[in-house]
């Protein structure tokens, strides 16, 4: 059978440890074999990051904004442990910070569902999307260690010198102080992608913050949020048959426990992070969310959300056997492809993608997966397979 072709290059980040070993895996079994891959290849493991002083993180967001399309594996965020493990000359910034502060936008995050894994809250019945701001917050953070007594300000000076500063903290010893930032311009994105985003899909949007406490950074997201509505969608949501409201983040967290799921829940930065990766690991596992990135320019930039799996990648380096998810990356894959070829009109290349998404759930539905989902899973007698072993299963399936 003729390989399918691509016009246009999608843009392909590669990533660190368990992943991109996965990485690998994927494309040698089930991308070459049907389709010739036109890829604008990045580098984006610690080590070439380190060596370019993270240059190709910045490169490689740029040319998501000339070929439209991207698709990345997990990447390390180093602490000070990798500082020592990977001999850095710097604890270099999250990649994903980095590129979503170039490509602006708001992440969508999705659960796989799949028959035999049931989500853990038992009332949950259809999946939660989780709309995460995609700029700034503490991903793009200033930080500093307070060596002893003295004061922390924020200071801001306007073009024409004068002053506005606020007192963060009288120190009277050693301590630590963040300062955060956001722009007006990237929340009216933020919120017009979950509005839009909402509409398409028709479902109910909550947006959650903590404004009674955070009194002008998260209650300016509230007050944009609820502009913007009110002027350019209200009467839109309600043709649809939708609605919007806005709530306390500990409030939403309290109600989507209580939901049935089945809507789209707005996040900041940090927030979207931490309740994706509840909403995945509830729904079944880490390993089985979609995750993509669009800009407002219409720019897509699809990854799996969740981490490098280096407890595997170690028993990897041994020689051991590991038995490692790559569903969510193989989704990534299918997602890139699949725009691409929306974008170019390419038909073929869209049905491949959903065939790989069909071959993928179908044999996690037969009983074949990997040993997290086995550990979970209400198929009875469940066959545990290897990291490779599942990507070959799903292979089988699409020859």
């Amino acid at each position: 059978m003729a390989k399918i072709k691509m016009e246009t290059p999608i843009v392909e980040m590669d990533g660190d440890e368990m992943t991109r070993i996965l990485w690998k895996m994927i494309k040698k079994h089930l991308l070459e074999p049907f389709v010739e891959l036109n890829t604008k290849y990045y580098d984006l493991g610690l080590e070439y990051r380190n060596e370019t002083s993270d240059q190709v993180t910045i490169d490689s967001a740029n040319a998501v904004k000339k070929y439209k399309v991207a698709v990345k594996c997990a990447t390390i965020t180093p602490n000070a442990a990798r500082m020592e493990e990977y001999n850095l000359k710097e604890m270099w910034k999250s990649p994903n910070g980095t590129i979503r502060a170039i490509l602006d936008g708001t992440v969508f995050r999705a659960p796989i569902v799949v028959k035999g894994i049931e989500p853990c809250v038992k009332n949950w019945k259809k999946p939660i999307t989780i709309a995460r701001h995609a700029y700034g917050d503490v991903y793009k953070n200033t930080e500093m260690k307070i060596p002893g007594a003295g004061k922390v300000e924020l200071v801001y000076t306007a073009e024409d010198g004068t002053e506005i500063r606020e007192l963060v903290h009288n120190y009277t010893s050693t301590g630590v102080a963040q300062g955060m930032h956001n722009l007006n311009d990237s929340i009216e994105s933020f919120a017009r992608s979950c509005f839009n985003y909402a509409l398409d899909i028709k479902q109910d949007l909550w947006f959650a913050t903590k404004d009674t406490i955070s009194k002008k950074y998260d209650h300016t997201f509230k007050d944009i949020f609820q502009e913007i509505f009110d002027a350019e969608y209200k009467e839109k949501f309600e043709k649809a048959g939708i609605v919007y409201f806005y709530t306390l983040i500990d409030d939403a967290v309290a109600r989507v426990m209580k939901s049935e799921g089945g809507y789209v829940w707005a996040c900041k930065n940090y927030d979207g992070d931490v309740m994706s990766d509840m909403i995945s690991s509830a729904f079944g596992s880490l390993a089985m969310m979609t995750s993509v990135l669009v800009s407002p320019e219409g720019y897509y930039e699809y990854e799996a959300a969740h981490g490098t799996v280096q407890r595997h990648y170690y028993k990897h380096l041994k020689g051991e056997e590991t038995s490692t998810n790559s569903v969510a990356t193989i989704f990534a894959w299918t997602g890139a492809l699949r725009k691409r070829g929306e974008i170019d009109g390419n038909k073929e290349l869209m049905e491949f993608a959903s065939r790989l998404e069909k071959a993928t759930i179908d044999t996690i539905e037969e009983g074949k997966m990997t040993k997290d989902l086995a550990l979970i899973t209400t198929v009875e007698k469940p066959v545990v397979l290897s990291s490779e072993e599942f990507i070959k299963a799903v292979a089988e399936k699409l020859v």
